[in-house]
């Protein structure tokens, strides 16, 4: 019989999918959620959907899955994901299967998927140089495995991102014979790039911890894998370098720090009528049109004076160099007044700038504005709203030829969250609005296009 362990940490919305799942395959005598502290509704879920829920002795997957361990009351035991709801119907039974044939002690899945950057990039190139005599796996680092509790009992479990790669590492030093498992297409979460990071660290520092010993580590072989590092980087900056890509800026709160409307409505009186036509009015070209209006009979130079009037980001005019001397576009992408972004244009040698078009007549605004084509949903947009600055960054990037996972956005704003969600990093910057936190590859709180810095080179 067969014992599935789920580890979970607040996936309430997968977790019972992926139960039952488990207990729809043939041999499950028992599926175990080892729950690490969830704050949603996981453990109800959970157990709602039959499975045996234990919490975790200690936070972190390794700790779960040893407890898991312990629990089971099968030799043959599957892990699986419980944010993963893609699995094939036989999943269990891929992974179990050659556990009951005796072909194998320890399976190991690969799959097919988006992208394998940390595997790739860290793992395999590592093992290879560390310990040539390990043999070659797909994916070292899957999560998806099968093997017996008599062999797993017997490993170190990691804590953090290097528990699968240690595993795979005990099992060979143990003699276990591994068997890799396909198991078909699966859709998961990408990491945003700080836990890439994180992931790379953990998984690096475990093969070379459970590496050491092995015959040919000396100096030179860290000196060499240090070298290869530094020559990775400079390779890496100079295939940036003449990749296409851009870089986009909001402009209220982001290039400025204030917003123009806001700062013209103290200035011209108009306050309480924003306020009244922002509270009231929740279509958003019925509001951007009535807001417009309060500009009505306003010179060019007077607006212009308005916007001179907000103190920019700091450190901005070298921000706009240091992205161009790495190859980047770089443009203004606001719903605010082209007459607003295209004077930071000219002044700042921003390559483009896109915004709502407020009309003039002899310099003086007529209190008409023509909402940017630009902005509107198109047929290939990825976004479900109407009007939405994603479907900017959309056609920016066919303009220019440009992969949009080659873009870099900063927003501050409820209005910026799908431009940061889809561009290839963005920047959720001086953001108080808590989703657009939650959805940022960075998050920078302090008013400063410093720290861009690092992103950029």
């Amino acid at each position: 019989m067969i014992s599935v362990i789920i580890p979970a940490l607040n996936e309430a919305s997968t977790v019972a999918q992926v139960v039952q799942l488990a207990f729809k395959t043939k041999n499950v005598s028992e599926v175990i959620v080892v729950d690490d502290k969830s704050m949603d509704e996981t453990v109800g879920n959970a157990r709602a959907a039959g499975a045996k829920v234990i919490t975790s002795t200690k936070l972190g997957k390794g700790a779960s899955m040893l407890d898991g361990i312990l629990i089971a009351q099968n030799e043959c035991i599957v892990f699986l994901d419980a944010d993963i709801t893609s699995y094939q119907a036989n999943v269990i039974e891929l992974l179990s299967l050659p556990i009951f044939n005796d072909t194998a002690d320890f399976t190991k899945s690969y799959f097919d998927r988006q992208a394998g950057r940390v595997t790739e990039l860290v793992a395999k190139p590592l093992l290879a140089l560390l310990n040539p005599n390990f043999p070659s796996f797909k994916q070292p680092l899957s999560g998806m495995i099968g093997g017996k509790k008599s062999f797993f009992v017997q490993c170190k479990f990691e804590e953090g991102y290097g528990v699968d790669i240690g595993l795979l590492i005990d099992m060979f030093q143990l003699g276990a014979r591994i068997t890799e498992v396909n198991i078909g297409k699966i859709e998961n979460r990408m990491q945003q790039l700080e836990q890439l990071g994180k992931m790379s660290r953990e998984v690096a520092k475990t093969i070379i911890q459970k590496s050491a010993g092995l015959p040919n580590q000396n100096l030179e072989l860290f000196e060499n894998i240090q070298v290869v590092r530094e020559q990775m980087e400079f390779a890496i900056r100079d295939s940036l370098l003449s990749l296409k890509k851009m870089a986009i800026f909001d402009m209220d709160n982001t290039l400025l720090r204030g917003s123009f409307i806001n700062q013209a409505a103290n200035q011209f009186g108009f306050k309480e009528n924003l306020v009244e036509i922002v509270t009231n009015n929740s279509n958003p070209f019925v509001r951007t049109k009535m807001i417009a209006n309060l500009l009505k009979g306003k010179n060019l130079n007077e607006l212009i004076q308005i916007a001179e009037q907000i103190e920019l980001t700091p450190n901005l005019p070298q921000i706009i160099e240091l992205l161009k001397d790495n190859g980047y576009i770089v443009g203004i992408l606001s719903d605010s007044y082209d007459c607003i972004t295209n004077h930071l244009k000219n002044k700042f040698g921003f390559d483009f700038s896109i915004a709502n078009e407020l009309e003039f007549s002899r310099s003086i605004a007529t209190g008409e504005v023509r909402i940017p084509s630009f902005f509107i949903n198109h047929a290939k947009s990825k976004c479900k709203h109407e009007l939405c600055k994603l479907n900017s960054l959309e056609i920016l990037c066919e303009k220019y030829q440009i992969d949009i996972k080659n873009t870099l956005y900063i927003g501050d704003g409820e209005n910026d969250i799908c431009c940061i969600r889809n561009a290839g990093i963005g920047v959720s910057f001086c953001s108080t609005n808590h989703l657009v936190d939650t959805v940022a590859d960075f998050t920078i709180k302090e008013p400063d296009f410093a720290h861009l810095r690092p992103i950029i080179a």
